[in-house]
């Protein structure tokens, strides 16, 4: 069992916090905006970055990239800041389960991995830039936004080792495994060889 240095009452405003912060729908908030209509009835109907850019506006696609992860990442250094690291790994969780599942739309929401990214690097930047790096690498040679998340999702676990980092196994853990059954629609299209190209619009 892990051994938490905060106590129960503040892990738990730390969680219900975060996991509010994590459930702001930024591309839909962003493409709507910007009058590109509802997200959630453009291409695969996410509402994270992938999809946004299948609405041709590179511009709001980033955008909703930087703030997706960004969300994560402040909700982590916030929560390190005031309440110590068990805190910012619980940040961590809420906030990714927050972008997953969001209040604000009725739990249904985006498949997490900007966020993900956001947490390591506010939680490790080493690990934080090793898993972004293994995202890009797949992304350049496979062009499939998809397969490069789960990619770099399934890389974590290595990378924390890699770097000392054995307090995140756990949570880097089950970010994986959410990471994985987000994308369990994505995974079928990729046994069938259908998942479109990075940037390819969705009928």
């Amino acid at each position: 069992m892990p051994h938490f240095t905060s106590d129960p009452m503040t892990l738990a405003v730390v969680a219900f916090l975060s996991y509010l912060l994590g459930s702001v729908p930024f591309g839909l908030v962003i493409t709507r905006a910007l009058g590109l209509g509802d997200l959630r009835q453009i291409g695969s109907g996410n509402i994270g970055a992938t999809n946004v850019l299948r609405t041709g506006n590179k511009g709001a696609a980033f955008a909703t990239l930087i703030l997706d992860a960004a969300k994560g990442g402040v909700a982590v250094l916030i929560a390190r800041a005031v309440a110590g690291p068990d805190a910012a790994q619980v940040a961590a969780l809420a906030a990714f389960l927050g972008h997953l599942f969001p209040l604000f739309l009725n739990f249904k929401g985006g498949k997490g991995v900007a966020t993900f990214l956001g947490t390591l690097l506010a939680l490790s930047w080493p690990v934080g830039l090793a898993v972004c790096a293994s995202w890009l690498v797949a992304a350049l040679i496979f062009r499939i936004s998809s397969l490069a998340a789960l990619i770099a999702a399934a890389s974590s676990t290595f990378w924390m080792i890699g770097f000392g980092e054995g307090r995140m196994m756990l949570l880097g853990m089950v970010l994986t495994l959410l990471v994985f059954y987000r994308h369990a629609a994505n995974i079928t299209r990729l046994k069938a060889g259908t998942e479109p190209k990075i940037g390819k619009k969705q009928a």
